[in-house]
């Protein structure tokens, strides 16, 4: 009579398994603590660059920085010349963000509904792909695209051509056209389809529905496309050193004039300074900016605001 063998016992093993939870929630821990760090470096890193420039530059703040020895309401009248402050530098800023605002603003804006609500597949492919090429343009290249404009229209259809403000103003224009493009376009998009079947459904036209429903809609992010290309062209050196920029050029007279910038200014102060007292000029007028293209995103923040409590039906001014 045979048996059926018997098993042997198992022997007991320890158990090595990670408790349930174990694993996911160190790596979760990991992770918040990575990004815990980043957001410090981010801070840090913003914290040290502006207090090292708060430290230096608020001394200098004063009348003049900005208008030395001149008369502040003669100078910015024009009538006395600023030769060691920073008020003509300030001007021609505004005027170079102003006119680079008002020429980017309606072909940056209108290709961007364009690519979001007219064009075709192959259309919006082909128009995508030169925007993003447009897009990593070095700014230098800019510049060097507006100088050799001025050469060729010198040679051929206007002697008298010369580098100025408007040719500037047009660079710097062409450098924040694509984020303002893909800005219009990312918000125009994001907003949900059924807001185009509503306007439809209401009997509106294709056009009406585009600028009575969706444009307010997609106001906030178009607004901050614009103040993001406001605030680049505010800082950007390499395209106005080949287009315009001179140092001591006074208040812009024209458009076809010189003038001078905060950019230029500071990095033209920074490489040539002779004495303490103008590196401490440069570091005011590096204050200056920063505070210039700060309230530009303050103003942005404000006008979001003002627009989502329009949306909302509140009071806006409350």
């Amino acid at each position: 009579m045979t048996g059926r063998p018997i098993s042997p016992e198992p022997r007991h093993l320890p158990d090595r398994r990670i408790p349930p939870g174990a694993r996911p929630r160190t790596r979760e821990h990991a992770l918040t603590v990575a990004a815990w760090l980043a957001a410090l470096l981010v801070a840090a890193v913003a914290a040290v660059g502006c207090g090292y420039l708060l430290w230096r530059g608020v001394p200098t703040l004063g009348r003049a920085l900005f208008f030395g020895d001149a008369p502040p309401l003669l100078a910015m009248a024009g009538l006395r010349p600023v030769w060691d402050g920073i008020w003509p530098a300030c001007a021609g800023s505004l005027y170079l963000v102003g006119l680079a605002t008002l020429l980017v603003l309606g072909p940056g804006v209108g290709c961007g509904i364009y690519l979001a609500e007219y064009a075709g597949p192959r259309a919006r492919r082909h128009l995508g792909l030169a925007v993003e090429l447009l897009a990593g343009v070095p700014s230098i290249v800019m510049g060097l695209f507006g100088f050799t404009l001025i050469l060729v229209l010198r040679r051929t259809f206007v002697p008298q051509a010369n580098t100025c403000l408007l040719l500037a103003a047009g660079c710097l224009a062409l450098l924040v056209l694509p984020p303002l493009v893909v800005s219009t376009r990312a918000a125009l998009e994001s907003l949900p389809h059924g807001l185009r079947l509503t306007g439809a459904a209401l009997g509106l036209t294709r056009e009406q529905t585009v600028f009575r429903v969706l444009l307010p809609e997609a106001g906030r992010g178009i607004l901050g496309g614009v103040m993001l290309a406001m605030g680049r062209a505010a800082e950007d050196t390499a395209v106005i050193l080949l287009t315009g920029v001179v140092a001591n050029a006074g208040l812009p007279a024209g458009l076809l004039a010189k003038f001078e910038a905060l950019p230029f200014t500071i990095y033209y102060t920074a490489a040539q300074y002779q004495t303490e007292d103008e590196l401490a000029r440069g570091f005011g007028a590096a204050l200056v900016l920063l505070v210039l293209s700060g309230s530009m995103m303050l103003g942005a923040g404000a006008l979001q605001r003002v627009m989502a409590r329009r949306h909302k039906g509140e009071d806006a001014w409350n």
